[in-house]
């Protein structure tokens, strides 16, 4: 669908990767309502975008619904917000655990639930799920991030069959590591050579690509990650014993240690 002149939600927003695709999409002739718990950096991306800014914590249980009815109708949702949500399960507490699956995968369905009635209605629409390749390959120390990111692809393929005859699309975008912004970029951690990062801007690209395409899903890694992840798909166990013989696990411990603060 075209970008120029629908109305965009954009879910964490206030965060770097929310924040690039809010202004791509502006860039792009959206007409914006941008959500996110820091107002103090909410209003004015709001005021710099000419958006419409919504406060919401949707880690809240009713938060999702609550934002849905305050923003309106809307053509487009971006699903992007998220936590981190590494470190082996055993660390979690029931808390963190319940507030993971919420925001990351029960968000995202309550709101694609609630925006697709209204785009089937009138028969035009785009839902997009920012993922992440953690949702299509797993790793140790990442079990329930992984689990809520490979939900996150298994209902965005699977309501983009639902939808589609009635002319709404579904996307889902797979991002890598993102240096400058973000949850890697926050933990601080550096990757071993030869993996690569992207920005956040590659995101937000790869957003609007997804939307003017119908794509129904677009990786943003660099290659070498992307080749792990059809090995991962292909075979899972060697793919495993590769990723040890690398040092995954030092990499996810580390994740996790820079990630403890803000899960």
């Amino acid at each position: 669908m075209k970008i120029a002149g629908a109305t965009a939600l954009v879910t964490g927003a206030t965060g770097g990767i929310g924040r690039a695709i809010a202004r791509e999409l502006a860039a792009q002739g959206a007409s914006l309502v941008l959500t996110g718990r820091r107002t103090d950096v909410l209003e004015p991306l709001a005021a710099e975008l000419g958006a419409r800014a919504v406060a919401a914590d949707l880690s809240d249980r009713d938060g999702a619904v609550r934002l849905m009815e305050q923003a309106g109708p809307v053509d487009i949702l971006v699903a992007n917000a998220g936590l981190p949500a590494s470190g082996p399960l055993t660390d979690f507490t029931l808390e963190e655990i319940d507030r993971a699956v919420n925001v990351n995968l029960r968000v995202p369905v309550v709101m694609a639930r609630l925006a697709a009635e209204g785009m089937t209605a009138r028969g035009r629409g785009h839902l997009v799920f920012v993922s992440s390749i953690g949702g299509k390959v797993a790793a140790g120390g990442t079990a329930l991030y992984n689990a809520t990111k490979f939900g996150l692809r298994g209902l965005a393929l699977g309501l983009r069959e639902d939808l589609r005859p009635h002319g709404v699309g579904v996307s889902a975008i797979y991002p890598g590591f993102i240096r400058d912004a973000g949850m890697f970029a926050d933990s601080g951690v550096s990757l071993p050579p030869g993996l690569g990062t992207n920005t956040p801007g590659d995101v937000a690209r790869a957003v609007t690509r997804a939307i003017e395409r119908d794509r129904a899903e677009v990786d943003v890694a660099p290659l070498p990650v992307r080749f792990g992840v059809v090995l991962g798909g292909l075979a899972p166990g060697l793919f495993a014993r590769l990723q040890r013989r690398g040092g995954a696990d030092r990499l996810t411990r580390a994740l996790a240690e820079g990630q403890r603060d803000k899960r």
